[in-house]
């Protein structure tokens, strides 16, 4: 708790120790297990991730959280962080599992058995402080019928979310009909579905095809990412014949939401014919009846963006601890209070994430 508020870190991560994969692959997957170099089968898993900015993000890190490197982002460090920044509740996303399970070239098989690695590292991880811990589990997009079982099984560990990566995998998006089996359980079991960029991944990846550096292709990936892959559940009928599935586009911040409601509502109000069987209704009632989206404190148009879709639909999370963790949730909780009223804050900090989550 901080100044009176209950928070939950809608987004945050954990730094996957390099040689829990071998630890927690199946026997017949170990001999795959990523090297040191993080290389499967002799290929890296990142595409176009310069020496440079490895060695700049590390020094990074070690620079910010040096306890936490010293016991090597444990649970104990990661409650230990936790803490300290005023957090009651934190849910845990992938660092290494983001780019591992985005090899598109990977056998469907090999990337279940990562799936299911992750997944079960992640629950021992938070056993350590499950009411802090919050795992979000992996799926496993290369292969569709390995989808609802994987599901079914992390929501026996009491998880209530599953990330997906917004692009393409082996050709499908992520309204392709072999993944509605998927959408029907998420909406049933009341499990909400966050959708997480990773910039440098072997998928399709909006303006790895066009530059080089990470300045441009972290800038194109996270918010263009999501903005399509909103379009592609909205386009291909996932929300309309679910409507009752919660889905969060994290980390991409808020301020190409109300541009791109507007902009699809626009191509409704027009083509609405071309999508009758799909869109029964515009694309922003979508968002607002079921959509959810991370919010940056610092984000200079964030009371606009309220005025103009509420403040119903926002989550806030503080990435650590990524690079892009420049502040801690403590100093972004009280940039918010200088800017927002206090019930919005409330809702940004519990409320909403209590609701997206199925805490209540």
């Amino acid at each position: 708790m901080l100044k009176g508020y209950k928070i939950i870190d809608a987004d945050s991560h954990v730094l996957e120790p390099n040689d829990m994969w071998e630890k927690y692959l199946e026997p017949a997957f170990k001999s795959h297990a990523p090297s040191p170099e993080m290389k499967v089968g002799g290929k890296e898993i990142f595409h176009k991730l310069s020496a440079e900015i490895r060695n700049e993000g590390a020094k990074q890190v070690i620079r910010d959280h040096p306890l936490s490197v010293l016991n090597s982002f444990d649970s104990e460090s990661q409650v230990r962080v936790i803490k300290q920044m005023g957090v009651d509740v934190s849910f845990l996303y992938p660092t290494t599992g983001l780019w591992l399970l985005a090899v598109d070239t990977m056998a469907p098989q090999l990337a279940g058995a990562f799936t299911r690695a992750y997944n079960n590292w992640l629950r021992d991880f938070c056993s350590y402080d499950p009411q802090i811990l919050q795992g979000v589990g992996a799926i496993n997009l290369h292969a569709p019928e390995e989808m609802t079982p994987e599901l079914h099984r992390v929501a026996k560990f009491g998880w209530k979310a599953v990330v997906l990566r917004p692009n393409p995998v082996k050709g499908r998006l992520l309204s392709d009909p072999a993944y509605e089996p998927f959408w029907t359980e998420c909406e049933h079991l009341g499990i909400a579905v966050s959708i997480h960029e990773g910039t440098h991944c072997h998928l399709p990846t909006t303006g790895s095809d066009r530059f080089k550096t990470r300045f441009a292709m972290h800038a194109c990936s996270h918010p263009m990412e999501q903005m399509m892959a909103m379009l592609a559940l909205i386009e291909g009928g996932v929300l309309e014949r679910h409507p009752k599935l919660r889905v969060g586009f994290l980390e991409a911040g808020c301020g190409w939401l109300p541009y791109w409601l507007w902009r699809l509502d626009e191509e409704y109000k027009n083509l609405h014919w071309e999508v009758a069987d799909n869109v029964k209704m515009k694309p922003s009632e979508y968002f607002l009846r079921q959509c959810f989206i991370s919010i940056e404190p610092e984000e200079p148009y964030l009371e606009q963006i309220i005025q103009y879709i509420g403040s119903d639909n926002l989550l806030f999370g503080s990435d650590y601890p990524h690079v892009d963790h420049e502040m801690d949730m403590s100093e972004k909780a009280v940039a918010l209070q200088d800017r927002l009223p206090k019930n919005t804050v409330q809702k940004l900090l519990w409320d909403n994430p209590v609701r997206f989550y199925g805490l209540e």
